[in-house]
């Protein structure tokens, strides 16, 4: 049967300032689409995969409409979520016998009010992890038979809202086939922001599923550890290893591990360091982790084994805020990763989040601060976001009022605004922090002495001009209405517009 996996089209000006853009836009490799793709065609279908970040919704639909599948899966943010059912709804008019399957963090979060919103052009949402659930989903499909009892998924059926069971979590990881990365055509338009690779093209992998850790501005598929293995799920070693030496043979030369912290457990992190040494593979890569999980030992051997950059999860400089967050971390933990990777001879890359519930200016300041003290190689500076199926979000009421505009929901555009700081001044914080981090002599001139190549010297000229604009536009960041105290996500198209 032919399948066909859907990323609806988008802009990068619509997640990102016009004027940083440039500076800012990354395109990653979807990875949870990729593992769908495999899966299906282990089990004999045909598969194409048509990504909305180099295609326009035009294009999309026309070779929709020339491949004919007879089940199409549409991937989904909350930003992205009008455009979905844009989407679904163009590709039911070329064939209303099509079956729409969506999933992705959006719809995975609320199924059933997905399913609602979406009308007739949606017939199924995935409501958890998608590789066993959308094979069955297939398999249905092809026999003619109704979807009615399909583990993890809601389903439409003779116009009701139907709730399968949920689908244990996949314990056995090694189970699944490697990502199908030759329906991405060609592997080079898929890089990172600039400044944060080394080598191209670059290659996105996970060696493990889930967190132990309960923050309140993440999405976990089971948050209450109910469905299957309770916390972080791992890759076997020599089967993360094997998929390594898979992407280099396709002709990667760096590779992102983009577990939510590498380093989870420990031993384990020294042990695949060990493994690219030992089988001799040579390629640049990059890893996060939190930072009571790392010291020196690890770090350097990361970076013996071909690691060239850390991300460390700073999120604030004060300790109430860390708590609020529920990270389980210290600023002085902080400071000692910072300092360790910077030993063990690693950029370091510190993302940090203004808007935090119960943050007052003062306290933003003082991440700032913070920011500068630790002296990262990068440093990013968000907007705290209420994602569906988060606490923070089911949790609005306490903490503050959210956006009803799904475009909000980037980390850029301010979609939560605790009771202690305005929309305007959330803004106005990451805009200061950008110009007081990037605009330092020291800074300037220690990114001077690391242009080496080409590579370098592009992203220095986009960085350049980011800051220029930074100085010279007042409240860049600043973008359409201020939050609705309604704390639900407008589903309508023209809430992007």
């Amino acid at each position: 049967m032919k399948c066909a996996l859907v990323i609806p089209a988008w802009r990068p000006e619509e997640v990102f300032p016009t004027r940083t853009a440039a500076s800012q836009v990354n395109y990653w490799e979807p990875l949870g689409t990729l593992y769908v793709a495999a899966c299906l065609r282990c089990a004999g279908h045909e598969v194409q995969f048509f990504n909305g970040a180099f295609l326009s919704h035009q294009q999309i639909v026309d070779r929709l409409r020339r491949f004919a599948p007879a089940l199409v899966g549409l991937y989904s943010t909350t930003f992205g979520w009008p455009k979905a059912i844009h989407a679904a709804r163009a590709i039911k008019a070329i064939n209303s016998d099509i079956v729409i399957c969506t999933g992705g963090p959006h719809p995975i979060a609320e199924p059933v009010r997905c399913l609602r919103e979406a009308g007739d052009a949606i017939d199924v949402v995935v409501s958890g992890e998608g590789e066993i659930t959308v094979v069955e989903v297939a398999r249905r499909v092809a026999a003619g038979r109704t979807l009615r009892g399909v583990a993890g998924t809601v389903v439409r059926e003779a116009g009701q809202i139907i709730c399968n069971s949920p689908r244990p979590l996949i314990e056995d990881l090694d189970s699944i086939p490697f990502p199908a990365r030759d329906l991405l055509g060609d592997i080079h338009r898929y890089v990172p922001p600039p400044a944060t690779y080394r080598r191209k093209p670059v290659a996105v992998v996970m060696t493990s599923r889930g967190c132990n850790r309960r923050c309140i501005f993440c999405a976990q598929m089971d948050r209450e550890r109910r469905f299957g293995v309770r916390g972080v799920r791992y890759r076997s070693v020599d089967n993360v290893l094997d998929e390594i030496e898979q992407c280099l043979a396709l002709g990667y030369r760096e590779i992102k591990f983009i577990d939510d912290s590498f380093a989870a457990d420990p031993s384990r992190a020294l042990q695949l360091t060990r493994g690219i040494k030992a089988r001799g593979l040579d390629f640049t890569w990059f890893a996060s982790a939190c930072v009571n999980q790392v010291d020196y030992p690890l770090l350097r051997a990361m970076r013996d084994a071909g690691c060239w950059s850390v991300l460390l999860g700073a999120e604030s400089g004060v300790q109430k805020n860390l708590n609020t967050l529920r990270k389980g971390i210290t600023l002085a933990q902080t400071r000692k990763a910072v300092r360790a990777a910077k030993d063990a001879e690693l950029s370091v890359s510190t993302p940090f989040l203004f808007g935090i519930p119960g943050e007052t200016w003062e306290d933003g300041l003082k991440t700032i601060e913070f920011a500068l003290e630790l002296n990262p190689d990068l440093a990013n500076f968000h907007a705290l976001t209420p994602f569906p199926g988060t606490h923070l979000h089911q949790n609005l009421d306490k903490y503050g009022t959210a956006s009803r505009t799904p475009c909000d929901y980037t980390y850029q555009g301010a979609a939560f605004t605790p009771h202690t700081l305005s929309r305007t001044q959330i803004q106005e914080l990451r805009q200061l922090a950008f110009r007081r981090f990037y605009s330092r002599p020291s800074f300037l001139l220690r990114r001077l002495l690391q242009v080496r190549s080409w590579n370098d010297c592009r992203a220095a000229y986009r960085g350049v001009r980011s800051l220029f604009w930074l100085w010279a536009k007042r409240r860049l960041f600043e973008r359409g209405a201020p939050p609705s105290t309604d704390h639900s996500v407008d589903p309508s198209p023209d809430a992007a517009a």
